[in-house]
């Protein structure tokens, strides 16, 4: 068996930080944050090819593209269906009323938000905030398969009916599918209804909370 060559493998770091920092660079970041991580470097190319994506007409009337919030490191993913207003202006997923209220559940979990890894099926903002078509979700998947290939989570948690249905390939309705698990390349998948939903619906939260603990029972947080 042949070791590996340390030169090599140091260009291969160095060619990753080149990455994230162009990366980072392209999305207007000014503060870089150093990455931890391996992750980070691996996730640096696939960001960098986002922030220049022309796969469908939303980079048009986009603000800013939406990568991700949080650690690559973490076992658990929350994956949402799209950037809303205050993500689009922020480039930051979750931060609006939604995401505000995500907050709120990561730390019921007895975790924190940098705890977790947060992202969305489309890296865009739909015009008004209307619901993700087809062809949107097929020309944006590649990348989310790619972030949960490179993130490796434990668990994901799909907030929503549009992010369960991409990844579960499936028109059933979430209220059919919430709650259940659902192998995913690997990975324990539990949909449940999306922070936005809970504000319309604030009934709804006893069912997301008896989501929320069969994520804590997988991971052992309590």
């Amino acid at each position: 068996m042949s070791q590996a060559d340390p030169k090599r493998e140091l260009l291969g770091i160095t060619k990753d930080f080149r990455s994230y920092i162009e990366a980072e660079i392209a999305s207007g970041v000014e503060n870089l944050i150093i990455p931890k991580s391996s992750k980070a470097g691996l996730l640096a190319p696939v960001k960098k090819e986002v922030f220049s994506c022309r796969r469908c007409p939303l980079y048009k009337t986009k603000r800013n593209y939406v990568f991700s919030d949080g650690d690559p490191e973490a076992r658990l993913m929350f994956i949402g269906e799209a950037p809303g207003e205050d993500e689009d202006m922020q480039g930051v997923p979750f931060v609006g009323r939604a995401g505000q209220l995500l907050t709120k559940m990561v730390e019921a979990m007895g975790l924190r938000r940098q705890d977790v890894y947060i992202c969305n099926v489309i890296k865009c903002r739909p015009p008004n905030n209307r619901a993700p078509l087809p062809e949107e979700v097929a020309a944006c998947k590649g990348y989310l398969l790619r972030q949960i290939d490179i993130i490796s989570p434990k668990v994901i948690c799909c907030l929503g009916k549009h992010s369960a249905q991409a990844l579960l390939e499936t028109e059933i309705f979430i209220t059919k599918i919430r709650g259940k698990e659902f192998e995913f390349n690997g990975t324990t998948l539990i949909p449940t209804y999306h922070p936005a939903y809970l504000l319309r619906n604030p009934s709804a939260k006893k069912e997301v909370w008896l989501d929320l603990k069969k994520i804590i029972k997988i991971l052992s947080l309590r």
